[in-house]
């Protein structure tokens, strides 16, 4: 092994152990170069182990017989030493090959400047092509990255909306069951009027010895009297749609919706329509302001049927 070989084969990129291996097998530039490109591909400790076999079987064999070559006899190519040999029949398939006592003839100096520039355009592709490989699996993973954090995000995005709309709906109900005993307590305390005043009438009645007259308000007239809701020419169960006039800050909307509609469906309407994105509602006759507690309720229950005016906020 000459020093020479070892720094041209360091120069062109080869790694330092196996140059070392290569020059050491072979005992030469030209062998090394075939040396490496047959092992290119194998780890390390298999071709240490190979080389340690082979010494071993070099040495226990017979020098005077050992042939200065070996033949193809299929291709009648000629290789230096069985490494080649097995090298070219693992790429080309052929099995019949023979000893030569035959010498191969060194590569003039031409031939082999031509052979390192050949090895070394190998490289060259061979680290090119490893290096778009590269770029396309970050390509790929960066692809598979994206996709999986857009997918994320649009689940979350999905179970916040869920979660919102089941908010809305808890605080709607517990609105609801509020406003209803308010309701039941103001119908109690006007029973409960009603009552006083017709014993005081009764008793005065009995004073003055005359028949208590008629009282023209009872119990079961002021429930009667006690508007329900908005009173209309036709039931408001009976449409099926009802038109709002939305007046936001670009201007008046007007659009007709389904009376099971929800505020929620409302709002994201305005916002994919015409890009408004409502926080609450003001009806100003009668005065109401639905917030994010009542977007969980239909227009029908919320009184906006036949039709209704809202300013957005």
């Amino acid at each position: 092994m000459t020093q020479s070989d070892l720094d041209t084969l360091l120069e062109m990129g080869f790694d330092k152990e196996r140059a070392e291996l290569s020059v050491k097998q072979t005992g030469g530039l030209q062998g090394a170069l075939e040396w490496l490109e047959r092992n290119q591909n194998k780890p390390l400790d298999e071709i240490k182990a190979a080389a340690a076999s082979s010494s071993s079987a070099d040495a226990s064999a017979d020098a005077s017989e050992t042939a200065a070559s070996l033949v193809c006899n299929e291709c009648r190519k000629r290789f230096r030493n069985q490494s080649q040999a097995e090298f070219h029949a693992e790429k080309s398939g052929h099995t019949d090959f023979a000893e030569s006592r035959e010498e191969i003839a060194p590569l003039t100096e031409d031939e082999k400047a031509a052979r390192l520039e050949e090895l070394r355009e190998r490289l060259k592709e061979k680290r090119a092509g490893m290096s778009e490989q590269d770029k396309a699996d970050k390509k790929r993973n960066d692809e598979i990255r994206r996709k999986s954090t857009k997918e994320t995000q649009d689940a979350k995005e999905e179970l916040q909306h869920k979660e919102q709309i089941k908010e809305a709906e808890k605080k709607r109900r517990e609105k609801a069951a509020d406003i209803e005993a308010k309701e039941a307590i103001r119908r109690k305390i006007q029973a409960d009027k009603d009552a006083r005043r017709a014993k005081t009438e009764a008793e005065k009645a009995a004073r003055e010895g005359r028949e208590p007259a008629s009282s023209s308000i009872s119990p079961s007239n002021t429930a009667a009297q006690i508007p329900a809701g908005q009173v209309t020419s036709k039931p408001a169960s009976a449409y099926t749609e009802t038109r709002l006039r939305l007046q936001t800050s670009q201007g008046n909307v007007m659009k007709s919706f389904p009376v099971e509609t929800t505020l929620f469906e409302v709002v994201a309407a305005l916002d994919r329509e015409s890009g408004v994105q409502a926080t609450s509602f003001v009806q100003n006759f009668p005065r109401k302001t639905f917030d994010e507690v009542d977007f969980g309720a239909s227009l029908k229950e919320l009184g906006l049927v036949p039709s209704a005016s809202l300013i957005v906020r």
